[in-house]
Order: C-alpha cells, then structure tokens, then sequence
C-alpha cells in the first residue's frame, strides 16, 4: 500500500518544506499514485478532476528536477483556459517559494503582448499558457522550447474539445523528443488515447475512476400506447429533465418526424439520420456536443462514432430488436465515472424484445407506470449554452486560440463561458454560455479575427 506522506518521496528538501508550509500533509490519491512515477521521469497518463490535487502532483514532479541556475525554459504547462493558467502558475510559485529564483511566466490570449515579450527577454524557467498565445509567441520566436524537460497537458479533453489539438501538435513537435510528458484529463475520449499514444513513451495509465468497472446507470422501462408514444416521451423528458439526452430511434423516418414533434413543443432537439448533407449532420454534432442542443434524435447508424461527453439520459424511443444493440445504446450515458440513466419506451408488441433484454443482462427490467411521471407546470428546457456559427475556418488560417483570443479581450467573457469549439475548412462552431451569448455575437460578427472580418450568427 502506498504512503500518504510528502515525506516518504525523494523531494528537495525545500520542496517539503513548502508543502509543510501549505499545511499538505497527507497526499491525494491521484498524488500518492502519480508522483512515484514523475519523480522517476517516467511519462505519465492520468485520469483527475479539478480539486484532486494534480496541479500540487506535477508541480512538485517538474520542480524536482529543474536547474534554477540555468536561465532556459525547462517546463511547459499548457491549459485550456486562461483562469485556469493563472490557478496552476500561482500554484506552482507557492510550491517554488523555498528555491529561489524561480521564474513562472504566464502566457494566455487575452493579454497585451508587450509586457508578455518583455517578460521573455530573461528566459522563465516555466511556461504555463493557452495554446493559441504559446504558438504565437513561437511563430513571433520570442519563445524557445528547446531546453524543455517536461511538458505538462492540463485538462487536456478541455483543450481538444475546444479545438487545440492541432496547436497542440505545433508547439510539440518544437519541443525535444527526450522530454518528460505528464497528460491528465478529466475523461478519456478517443482522441486522448490517440495523443497519448503519439506524444507519450510507455506511460503509466492512472485512473480515478468509480469503484468498479461497471457503468453506474439506472435503467427504466415504461409499457406505452402506440397512439400516446411521442406524448409519453415528452412527459419522461418534463420528468428528468435531462441537459442532454440520445433519444435512439430505428427508422430514418422516425427520427425525422419525432424531431419535429419535439421542436413544436418548443424543445430544443435536432435530427441525426443518413439522408442529412455533411455540412447538416456536422452543424447538428457541433450543436450536440456543445451543449447548446438538449435533445438528439438518431439512428443507430447516423451515431456511430458519435463521442459525447456527460451525456445525462439516454432514451430508447423504440427498443432495439436485438439487446446488444440496447447495451451498445445505453453505454453512451454514466461515462468517466458518472451516474447515468437510461429510459426505453416499449409496447405490449414489443414485450419480447424486453424479456430478450432481461435474459440478456440477466436481471428483470424496472418497470414504471407511466402515471408516475409528473409534468411542471410552465415546463421549459433550455440548453445551458448557444453555438456562435463562424463563416471562416481553417482555410482562412483560423486557430481555435484565435477564437478564444477575440472573445476574451475585453474580459467581458471569461475563458470558461466558453464551450467547445469546432473548426472545419471553411466553418467553425463555438459554444458559449448563455447569458453572454449576444455578446459573443457581436464580438465576432463585428470585430475582427486575425484581421480579418467574418459573418457570424447565432444557432437557436
């Protein structure tokens, strides 16, 4: 069993001190699994929330090692946001305060560029930034990466969902390959095994996850009417009110007319079916996965490959004729350790398709009356975000960095009102919250990005 103590590591004596100092007496479980292997320069992979310490776990593991008489960029931490750059370089100056004369320079979009530059003249010897102002100074070669020992990916799923996985690629491949390459992230979407596996030797894979590999979802059925189907499924949604639900239909057809039923009762739902263009299926994804469309109606075929992370509810509008199909369904909800809950809507007809599903799993199906579900008087369902859709995008050498630069600026948005980003060729899609979406609006629709002035709209 693992040590909870600071002091069973190999740590700088003036590294202890400043943790004894900061009253870090006992080690979190992600510290007391992560830093055996940082301090052993070891790459490592980690799946870690915000507040479970991991900022005191790479902190200590890239100052253990730095040389504060060389005067040369030893470590690389970048950040999706820039609250969140100037939440980890505060920590790690705490965490320095005993070595001396450590330099912790912080570089976001956002920022005049002039103290920034002046700032780099005595090289730091940490970095911490968003990618879009650590590329920027790259391309300007008021930063050089070449001495960099470790390079840290905080929140890393953050950063990609917001559209940096290409910076991100751009500033690495200036960084040497003999570097120390510490990834955390609060899930693991595929693209972050696929980085992982492209950036990273041998890495210790550590998982905070819930206890047990078994996904925590609550399942229930409810025996419906044919005729009061689609009025059933509105009183679930009323009910749980979900902020994001998959509803699974098995006919094209379905998804389309089901849709608009749900849009006529002022729901905010899109379709996802195969006779919808490419630029149509990308605009719906784009909205889905930014949080600001509640509600997706598809085929099993149309959401293959679909990667959407704290989906709340899963809903079978119609079960599946075959139950691997209902598992493959319903696994799409309780990700990375999150509780789940799958609803299916089923007929007397359909009752086999339930006892297939129960011998399945071997267990009997939930069963709820429909009377139980109780509707709100003056129900609404609003998305916790709006997309901002921009007619510019890769081809016009749009970066996510420069998006997340233009709406921060002023400070009237801060980074973390913004959701997901999305960019294709000439197109790009970014999600903000709510309440500053007419701001966003008129940010980018009457400012300029890169120079240059783009149409934008919003997505209702």
């Amino acid at each position: 069993m693992t040590s909870s103590k600071f002091t069973t590591l190999i740590l700088r004596p003036e590294l202890l001190a400043s943790v004894t100092a900061l009253d870090y007496d006992a080690m979190t479980a992600i510290q007391s699994q992560a830093l055996p292997a940082l301090l052993n320069g070891q790459d490592v992979i980690a799946q870690a929330k915000t507040g479970s310490g991991k900022t005191v776990a790479f902190g200590l593991g890239l100052l253990n090692k730095l040389n504060a008489l060389s005067f040369r960029t030893q470590a690389l931490v970048l950040c999706p946001t820039r609250e969140l750059a100037e939440q980890v370089s505060t920590e790690i100056r705490r965490l320095a305060s005993r070595l001396g004369n450590i330099k912790v320079l912080t570089l976001c979009g956002g920022k005049p560029m002039g103290p920034q530059l002046a700032s780099l003249q005595r090289h730091p010897h940490i970095v911490v930034g968003t990618p879009g102002r650590i590329l920027k100074h790259l391309g300007k070669k008021t930063l050089r990466l070449d001495d960099v020992q470790t390079l840290v990916l905080d929140e890393a799923d953050r950063m990609l969902d917001m559209g940096f996985h290409d910076d991100i690629m751009q500033i690495i491949a200036m960084i040497p390959g003999t570097r120390q390459t510490l990834l955390f992230s609060a899930t693991y979407p595929d693209d972050i095994q696929k980085i992982s596996s492209t950036v990273q030797r041998e890495p210790v894979d550590i998982r905070m996850a819930s206890d047990g590999d078994k996904p925590d979802i609550e399942q229930v059925f409810i025996r419906v009417d044919q005729t009061q189907r689609a009025e059933t499924l509105y009183k679930v949604i009323a009910h749980y009110r979900p902020e994001s639900c998959l509803v699974f239909c098995n006919t094209k057809q379905q998804c389309k007319l089901l849709a608009k039923a749900l849009r006529d009762r002022d729901l905010h739902a899109g379709a996802l079916h195969g006779d919808l263009e490419q630029f149509e299926r990308d605009q719906v994804l784009a909205r889905f996965a930014g949080r600001s469309l509640s509600i997706l109606v598809a085929t099993d075929v149309a959401a293959r490959g679909l990667d959407v992370k704290e989906l709340a509810a899963v809903i079978n509008y119609e079960l599946s004729p075959d139950p691997e199909v209902y598992i493959h369904r319903i696994g799409r909800t309780a990700r990375a350790g999150a509780k789940g809950l799958a609803i299916s809507l089923f007929t007397e007809r359909e009752s086999h398709r339930l006892r297939n599903i129960e011998a399945y799993q071997g267990a009997a199906a939930n069963l709820i009356d429909p009377t139980t579900l109780i509707e709100p008087p003056g129900f609404k369902h609003y998305p916790p975000m709006v997309t901002v859709f921009v007619n510019g995008g890769r081809k016009n050498k749009i970066r996510a960095g420069d998006l997340l630069g233009a709406l921060t600026a002023g400070r009237e948005i801060a980074g973390d009102q913004i959701g997901k980003i999305t960019l294709f060729d000439n197109v790009a899609y970014v999600a903000v919250e709510q309440r500053v979406a007419k701001i966003a609006l008129t940010i980018l629709a009457e400012g300029k990005i890169k120079g240059k002035k783009f149409k934008a709209r919003l997505l209702r």
